[in-house]
């Protein structure tokens, strides 16, 4: 398939409940695809990178299967859901990330018998060191050193209709974000050969000017034993450079280096993602409460993924359930306001 080909019909690459030999050559041949076609033209090349493949599938599989199931994400239940209201500030908040989700909205006009859709809810964490008010023995004390907690930079960007389906788009997804990994590491050993070489030219150039002017007119001037000094100082610079780009090797061997390079990320997913549930004993306020305190409180538990490639990012997220009737009408354009502009 082209590299376009991939983008389309994500469910069906990946299935966290078996894996198939089709998948896992679908899994290889996309990694090519999306990487480097050429790496195709490397003797073995698919059977080569088959064993790192199928150790993400098993990782991504672990991780996708051990997500919390989709909860209820819904204006009506933001009063009684203590997960809901740490997330959000106000009921309002939840209509607002769900209107500003095009995709959500692209889904249920796509598919109009659907009744409710799943999604991922990201979020930004903030946890900060903060002193406040506490109960201890009986009595209240101030200044007592509490983290508060609370979440932005809400986001909806991938949607299912259902939740198997939302799964198997969070498993695409991650391969894709491993392979985007390997592709930037890649891209880093590109440019480090194309600035051996671009320094490669610059060192020639300026060694043959010298060259000229060292034992031709610039002896009769008495620049020759400076000319000389500075050959012997490129030269050697010239040789280290040689040294370089040999190591890095040529065009087959850069092709190694690339399925090299693809091999170790697909063989240790773990050193770039690494997904957890996280649980936080929470106040009305949203302050993080010791389990041994009888102050009032709540469990609120979601996902917490690090991203740990280029760049690295902390994102808590949830799988939630929305029903189509949640989803606010779009904005519409204010002619009046608008003409005020032209």
């Amino acid at each position: 398939m082209g590299i376009l080909d991939w983008f389309k019909n994500r469910p069906g690459q990946f299935d966290p409940d078996r894996v198939s030999d089709e998948m896992v050559r679908g899994a290889v041949d996309k990694a090519i695809t999306l990487t480097n076609p050429r790496l195709k033209l490397l003797p073995n090349c698919p059977k080569r990178l088959t064993p790192a493949v199928k150790t993400t599938i098993e990782y991504l599989r672990t991780l996708v299967q051990a997500l919390p199931a989709a909860r209820p994400l819904s204006l009506a239940l933001w009063s009684s859901d203590p997960a809901l209201k740490a997330f959000f500030v106000a009921s309002s908040d939840i209509s607002s990330v769900l209107g500003r989700s095009d995709n959500l909205r692209i889904l249920f006009d796509k598919f109009p018998e659907l009744d409710e859709a799943c999604l991922v809810l990201g979020m930004a964490l903030n946890e900060k060191r903060v002193l406040g008010m506490a109960l201890q023995g009986g009595m209240v004390q101030r200044d007592v050193a509490q983290t508060s907690v609370s979440f932005s930079d809400h986001g909806t960007r991938i949607c299912g209709s259902d939740e198997a389906r939302l799964r198997r788009i969070v498993g695409v997804e991650a391969f894709e974000y491993l392979l985007g990994q390997a592709l930037s590491e890649i891209g880093r050993e590109r440019v480090e050969r194309q600035e051996l070489q671009g320094s490669r030219a610059l060192m020639r150039a300026r060694l043959r000017l010298l060259q000229q002017q060292g034992p031709g007119l610039g002896s009769m001037f008495g620049g020759a034993p400076a000319a000389a000094s500075e050959q012997a100082r490129l030269q050697a610079e010239l040789l280290e450079n040689e040294r370089q780009l040999e190591a890095i090797g040529g065009s087959e061997s850069v092709l190694d280096a690339e399925l090299e390079s693809l091999k170790t990320v697909l063989e240790n997913p773990q050193r770039y993602l690494h997904v957890d549930t996280k649980r936080l004993r929470l106040s009305p306020m949203n302050v993080v409460i010791d389990a041994a305190s009888t102050d009032a409180a709540a469990d609120v538990d979601f996902g917490l993924a690090e991203l740990r490639g280029s760049p690295p990012m902390r994102r808590a997220f949830v799988l939630a359930r929305v029903a189509r009737s949640e989803l606010p009408p779009p904005k519409k354009i204010n002619f009046d306001d608008a003409t005020r502009y032209l």
